[in-house]
């Protein structure tokens, strides 16, 4: 087998290593990139291209990431990662862990581990790597990571997020949560949200955003049934679809440019929090971006009432 289908085979690996440590699709896909250039002009070959190659991933990623707090400190409003649509590494025996770590809420909670410890925690409890393994991929001792594994997972355990565990049940009631924001049903939208969910938006300061979160299922409600029903007259729509392993949907514009993407979390029968992410930089690589300022111009025209030639 050639260096280059080894690559091929590693490289879904590599990417979900990088997502979960970067939060960033673009930042995940540049670090896969550079894993390969470094691979590809390697002397020597590895023992084992899979621990090579995995160690790699997550020394860039940490460099990454290190750099990006630094940027992140200055993001307007509300940070979320990026969505992502599908995880492209699969294994059976580690599939709970695996979804787990790649909803939005837990991924929110990585960013309060520093860039070592969320390297460590990635490794070792997602994928279930050796210590020898993980210590050698962050040039750091093997007690060392045993410690920085137990302190991540200390961090990760307090604030853990939870999940409906029946996916037909989170399916169902996200199913319904859209059909009532498609239009406009108040009292529909109020059955299914929590009595002190969250409507959160990450604009970055580059799109039409809340500005802040909206709280509480009598005013979420009121919220997304004003807005949603307007946005249908000018040809807006919603595409229910699973992102970070959770229900959620793509919101288009009429020539199917993306707008923006919501995930929901649903927990005991409501859901919780819904977070959007509308920051065009984000949602590149889920196809073409819309324009949110031109389409909330359109939406605000079509909201007001058409006076006649006779003034009435």
């Amino acid at each position: 087998m050639t260096r280059a289908e080894e690559f091929e085979q590693l490289r879904p690996l590599l990417f979900a290593i990088a997502y979960r440590i970067l939060g960033s699709v673009s930042e995940a896909e540049d670090a896969v990139q550079e894993t390969w250039l470094r691979y590809e002009s390697s002397p020597t070959q590895p023992t084992s291209t899979k621990a090579f190659l995995s160690a790699v991933v997550t020394r860039i990623s940490i460099d990454v990431l290190r750099s990006a707090r630094v940027r992140r400190e200055k993001y307007v409003g509300e940070w979320f990662p990026e969505p992502l649509l599908t995880d492209p590494y699969e294994d059976p025996e580690r599939s709970a862990e695996l979804a787990d770590s790649v909803s939005m809420a837990a991924l929110l909670l990585l960013e309060r581990l520093s860039p070592l410890e969320r390297a460590v925690f990635v490794l070792r409890e997602v994928f279930g790597f050796g210590f020898r393994e993980v210590a050698s991929a962050v040039g750091r001792s093997e007690a060392a990571c045993r410690q920085l594994a137990a302190r991540a997972r200390r961090h990760m355990d307090t604030g853990r997020p939870r999940f409906e565990a029946d996916r037909r049940e989170r399916e169902k009631l996200a199913s319904r949560f859209f059909d009532a924001l498609r239009v406009g049903d108040v009292d529909g939208l109020r059955e299914v949200l929590a009595a002190d969910v969250q409507l959160v938006g990450d604009g970055g300061g580059k799109a039409p955003q809340w500005a802040r979160a909206v709280t509480g299922a009598e005013n979420v409600a009121r919220v997304l049934a004003s807005i949603f029903p307007v946005l249908a007259k000018i040809d807006a729509r919603v595409e229910p679809r699973e992102l970070n392993g959770q229900p959620g949907a793509i919101f288009r514009d009429r020539d199917n440019k993306v707008l923006n993407t919501w995930t929901v979390d649903v927990l005991d029968g409501r859901i919780q929090t819904i977070r959007s992410v509308q920051n065009p930089d984000k949602l590149g690589h889920l196809g073409p971006v819309g324009d949110a300022w031109a389409l909330l111009r359109e939406a605000n025209k079509a909201r007001r009432p058409v006076v006649g030639a006779n003034g009435n």
